[in-house]
């Protein structure tokens, strides 16, 4: 997936956060089909409001990040700069760890079994149809620069 100037984008197969909403919403209709059984709410609540306070960190955090470096954040635009650090150091996805963390803390706060399991979905779709095309995209575009960043900072973490 060579980068044209037709196309200054990695082409992924939709934004993350529509990913998420599908699949979020996807688990809400299963659970018609396969209706977990109740969960004391404090529990719920805690876990899911744990995890997505996790998620909202790491999203804030990246997103101001890519506000720093005024690097667009819409995956249809191109990117004008490489994100190496704040939350970059320490992983190369910090926005989409950030999605998968607020997505979970929705599962959990609804006591949903069958939206926890589509998380996994979730990371496979993040996976293959987004950061794959991503890391094609950026090698192309910032050479030594990303290779150099690749070897030096895991994907997730």
């Amino acid at each position: 997936m060579p980068v044209t100037p037709l196309r200054d984008n990695p082409g992924v197969i939709a934004p993350p956060p529509l990913i998420a909403v599908a699949l979020l919403a996807l688990g809400y209709a299963a659970e018609w089909f396969w209706p977990t059984p109740p969960v004391p709410s404090l529990f719920r609540y805690g876990t899911g409001a744990m995890f997505f306070a996790t998620g909202a960190v790491l999203l804030v955090s990246s997103l101001a990040r890519f506000r720093a470096i005024g690097t667009n954040l819409q995956t249809h635009k191109p990117t004008v700069a490489l994100a190496t650090d704040g939350p970059y150091r320490r992983s190369r996805n910090p926005i989409y760890l950030g999605l998968i963390f607020a997505y979970l803390g929705i599962a959990a706060a609804v006591g949903s079994l069958p939206m926890a399991a589509l998380a996994a979905v979730f990371v496979l779709v993040l996976r293959v149809g987004v950061i794959a095309r991503e890391e094609v995209y950026l090698a192309a575009k910032f050479g030594a620069a990303y290779e150099t960043y690749r070897a030096e900072t895991p994907r997730w973490f």
